[in-house]
């Protein structure tokens, strides 16, 4: 099959749905498939297609995660995906690029999966000042509606989404399949004990601590202020245990002085912004992963940590709670005490306890790779495919799609 798959963002920049659309994209391709990226790139002034990738022409939204924002109207972008011919278009954000593969689905009569891996409304903060934020609200949910309107399909990596696209106002279903990990590159192998004891060493943190550690950019709905809070509730310095936040962004100042005021710098560390191709070993040192964030629907950072041996420690959330299965691949808890009684549980277990766990951590994620994701993505465009032939509706174009659901284009 020839899939063209739109997204906002793309590498090099790198995050949750960068990395999910690498992964499939490898594993689409090793299963004999023909796939285009279709991506935004404030770097460039002209359409151009270059390793299987279309960069499109965009500014850059600095305040706005560093988003590429490009036209979601493009002469240009139409004929290449008229040439490339696709037989299915995959859409995995909701903006301009995301809004253009809508678009020319409908023109070229080609069936749509959409793929939801945000709940936008932990992230109105970033766009509305907090007396705007219910009006806000519902004007998103009024625009994202639009995209399981006219998908085909809707798959999202935890039951999250669907709570989401029924709070929005959507009755399509989704159809869950879980994020994916680069096994390979976070597999335990890939660092050297003393790649590990060197971190250790730069951040003055004890060879014989337990370290647990939080990975993601450090944003508002990250939660991290909270697990900062936990921390200083329950652990103490002669717990010989420490807290690595792994990444950077903007609450980043605003955690750091939160540290200095819980008296907490002595044991918890921030490393500021590693590199994709550089965080194995900094996940390797470390023993536990933590998180309490609940904007998430499956983590990609999280599942790194468990392809890394990492059990997780993981705040409560209903609707991923069969994420993390106790003594399994981690432990769930409610809230500062339970936090500490697992942190220390771990770390008093002896070295063949701790071993048969991290086994069990990596085995939990063996089937989360790009082979699985691409499969399960397969089987989806294959009977859309099949059983859903493309529309001889007449073209609907963005301002038709907009305006049919009371959007007017000036």
């Amino acid at each position: 099959m020839r899939i063209a798959i739109f997204t906002e963002t793309y590498l090099p920049q790198i995050n949750g749905v960068v990395t999910h659309i690498k992964i499939l994209k490898e594993g689409l391709e090793a299963l004999g498939h023909t796939v285009l990226i279709v991506t935004a790139d404030s770097k460039t002034r002209k359409h151009y297609i270059k390793d299987n990738v279309l960069h499109c022409p965009a500014h850059n939204l600095k305040r706005i995660y560093g988003l590429d924002l490009a036209s979601p109207v493009s002469r240009s972008r139409l004929h290449y995906l008229r040439e490339f011919n696709p037989d299915i278009i995959h859409v995995h954000n909701e903006f301009s690029i995301g809004l253009s593969g809508m678009a020319i689905a409908k023109i070229l009569h080609v069936p749509v999966v959409y793929t939801l891996h945000t709940m936008y409304d932990d992230y109105i903060y970033y766009i509305a000042p907090k007396p705007l934020v219910p009006l806000t609200k519902k004007l998103s949910h009024r625009y994202f509606r639009l995209f399981p309107k006219y998908a085909n399909v809707v798959t999202g990596p935890s039951k999250k989404c669907q709570e989401y696209t029924t709070e929005i106002g959507s009755d399509k279903k989704v159809e869950v399949i879980p994020n994916p990990v680069e096994l390979d590159a976070f597999s335990p192998q890939t660092s050297t004990p003393e790649q590990r004891e060197e971190i250790r060493k730069t951040f003055g943190i004890p060879l014989d601590a337990t370290v647990a550690c939080f990975v993601g950019r450090l944003g508002q709905e990250k939660s991290v202020d909270v697990l900062l809070k936990f921390w200083a509730e329950e652990m103490k310095k002669e717990d010989n245990m420490y807290l690595l936040i792994v990444g950077d962004g903007p609450e980043k100042p605003k955690l750091e002085e939160l540290a200095k005021e819980l008296h907490i710098t002595d044991t918890v560390i921030f490393t500021g912004k590693v590199m994709h191709p550089e965080l194995p070993p900094y996940i390797h040192t470390c023993d536990i992963y933590v998180t309490v964030s609940l904007s998430d629907t499956n983590s990609i950072s999280m599942l790194e940590g468990m392809a890394g041996g990492l059990p997780v420690l993981q705040l409560y959330d209903e609707l991923n709670a069969d994420q993390v299965r106790d003594g399994v691949n981690g432990y769930m808890f409610r809230d500062a005490k339970e936090m500490g009684a697992r942190l220390r549980q771990i770390r008093d277990m002896d070295k063949d306890e701790l071993d048969k766990l991290k086994t069990s951590v990596i085995q939990s994620v063996k089937n989360s790779g790009a082979e699985t994701l691409a499969n399960y993505i397969q089987t989806i465009y294959y009977q859309i495919y099949k059983t859903v032939p493309p529309k001889k509706s007449p073209i609907l174009h963005l301002s038709g799609l907009l305006s049919q659901n009371g959007f007017r284009h000036k």
